[in-house]
């Protein structure tokens, strides 16, 4: 038997478990970062201020402004509202700014305060900039 070469592929092992293990930590730890601070379903909801729907009538975008508080400015909250899909949401613009402009400019382009987005994929939030 040899004892060298499986106290060798013991170290290796151990060595294994522990890349794995703190791989996994960081990942964690990042995941729950994203979560914590940039994860756009965490918005806060806002006042409602306007909206305006596509020219074909599928979306609706919804716009709130949320107040930071003493500490932050003023956020625009940007909702699309998917019409023919029994009015399913999702946050596609936030920015700091206090008005929201929403004009279509086209079925699947909108433009909320001169940032065209692509509907219902492109999304704008300045934390990302």
């Amino acid at each position: 038997m040899n004892v060298g070469y499986d106290k060798k592929n013991l170290y290796k092992k151990l060595l294994l478990s522990f890349i794995i293990a703190c791989s996994l930590f960081v990942a964690l730890i990042g995941y729950g970062a994203y979560w914590a601070f940039y994860d756009m379903n965490r918005l806060p909801t806002g006042e409602y201020l306007n909206q305006a729907t596509s020219p074909d009538g599928k979306y609706t975008i919804k716009a709130y402004a949320t107040s930071g508080g003493a500490t932050t400015s003023y956020a625009v909250r940007g909702e699309l509202v998917f019409n023919e899909k029994g009015d399913k949401t999702k946050n596609i613009y936030w920015n700091r700014e206090e008005t929201a402009s929403i004009q279509w400019v086209g079925n699947d382009k909108v433009m909320i305060n001169g940032h065209t987005l692509d509907v219902p994929k492109g999304k704008f939030d300045y934390r990302h900039q």
